[in-house]
């Protein structure tokens, strides 16, 4: 069995407020709701997700009361170091022995994919956050799976489309080597064509490169108009930072981040990713609730939620409203809630989970403002605009869910 630790233990317990009734009304399997956070502690991941995304999982069940039908809640994290196989021993243990009644978070599609599969075969429920590939609620979607924040289709189509509109038609992509860049180029690339563009080639790397010489350099060569970085993270970091190096884009060519986020424009800098567009489904300084949350969020965490860790807040506290209704945690039955529940909070309005698992809201076309426009810490976005829900995401007439009815 795969080694792994558990890094921390949160019991919230007697005394908390409730949003319920009392516990002769429930039907919790062994009088606790227990949620089990898998993460990226250590690894390329660490900042856009990491303890940040176990922070808002501990801030949700706070928020909510501690309790669901005088049940008490409980949360275990473990780092799934980035590996399937890691990620599989896990929710093998937290599933069989530990009785964990949801997995969240998960990061790298390869770690998601696998724990789904685990909890598809047993009957339990996760919910993937951070991880990316559509294929999640796609071909590999699940009755008790959940998929909560973007994937690679809301991304790629809303960059990948914009970047085609303003005259980006030739694209080079360069792709980290697992199952999240395969879907990240794959619907990038379906977009780009779709729009009227060509790609002109790709090379793919391994997850903890540093070094991307060789790799720009055939995107260079290519001498497409875009050159699209399927990766995220340090990975995506280091790419641009060595982009800027090689004089890439005072060439002439554009870099198109796919998947980028808060934590990353922190770490480059403005000055280097001045102008950028792409794609989000939060901006903590869009709103006066989004503002709210970013404000406590930093007082622990000392950094803005990106999009994942303020998701990963949603979707814990979706869980329990939806637990509460249900008076069980029973995965079907919780997940039936989930799908009849709206998702109104600070990160989505109107925001629905459907047949397919893909909870769909509205996502925004940004762009990373330059140094003279950011006018106090953290002040990195301007909207450009508003993605709709039922823009965003991939159509259930399109979808290759297995679940899905086709008529």
């Amino acid at each position: 069995m795969a080694r792994y630790m558990n890094v921390a233990t949160a019991v919230f317990a007697a005394g908390a407020l409730a949003f319920g009734g009392g516990a002769a009304e429930a039907q919790m399997s062994d009088g606790v709701v227990k949620i089990g956070v898998m993460t990226d502690l250590a690894g390329p991941y660490a900042d856009l997700a990491g303890k940040g995304a176990v922070e808002a999982v501990r801030m949700a069940v706070a928020d909510f009361g501690g309790k669901v039908k005088g049940m008490p809640v409980e949360i275990v994290v473990a780092d799934h170091q980035n590996k399937p196989d890691i990620a599989s021993g896990i929710a093998r243990q937290w599933y069989d022995s530990d009785k964990v009644d949801l997995i969240t978070e998960l990061v790298t599609s390869s770690t998601a994919l696998a724990v789904q599969q685990i909890a598809r075969e047993k009957g339990k429920l996760n919910i993937v956050v951070t991880a990316a590939t559509s294929d999640l609620s796609g071909k590999q979607c699940s009755p008790t799976g959940v998929h909560y924040a973007y994937d690679t289709y809301a991304v790629a189509k809303g960059t990948g489309g914009a970047t085609v509109a303003t005259g980006g038609d030739s694209w080079f992509f360069l792709t980290v080597d697992y199952a999240f860049g395969h879907a990240l180029e794959r619907d990038t690339a379906a977009f780009v064509t779709k729009a009227g563009g060509k790609v002109v080639g790709a090379v793919r790397h391994p997850l903890d490169t540093s070094d991307f010489s060789s790799y720009l350099l055939q995107a260079q060569g290519s001498k497409a108009k875009v050159i699209g970085l399927a990766n995220a993270g340090a990975n995506l970091i280091s790419t641009i930072k060595q982009a800027s190096e090689f004089g890439i884009t005072k060439g002439g060519q554009q870099l198109a981040g796919l998947l980028i986020f808060d934590s990353d424009i922190h770490s480059l800098g403005l000055a280097t990713a001045k102008g950028m567009v792409l794609t989000t489904g939060f901006y903590w300084d869009r709103t006066d609730e989004t503002r709210a949350f970013g404000k406590r969020f930093y007082e622990k965490m000392k950094a803005m939620p990106t999009m994942v860790q303020a998701g990963n807040y949603s979707a814990a506290l979706h869980y329990l409203k939806a637990v509460d209704a249900a008076g069980t945690d029973e995965a079907l039955k919780v997940v039936a809630k989930m799908r009849e529940i709206p998702v109104n909070d600070f990160f989505a309005k109107n925001g629905k989970v459907r047949e397919d698992g893909r909870m769909v809201h509205d996502m925004y076309l940004v762009q990373v403002k330059a140094p003279e426009e950011s006018k106090y810490p953290w002040d990195y976005f301007k909207i450009l605009k508003t993605i709709p829900a039922d823009e965003a995401f991939k159509p259930l007439a399109e979808s290759e869910c297995p679940l899905l009815k086709k008529s």
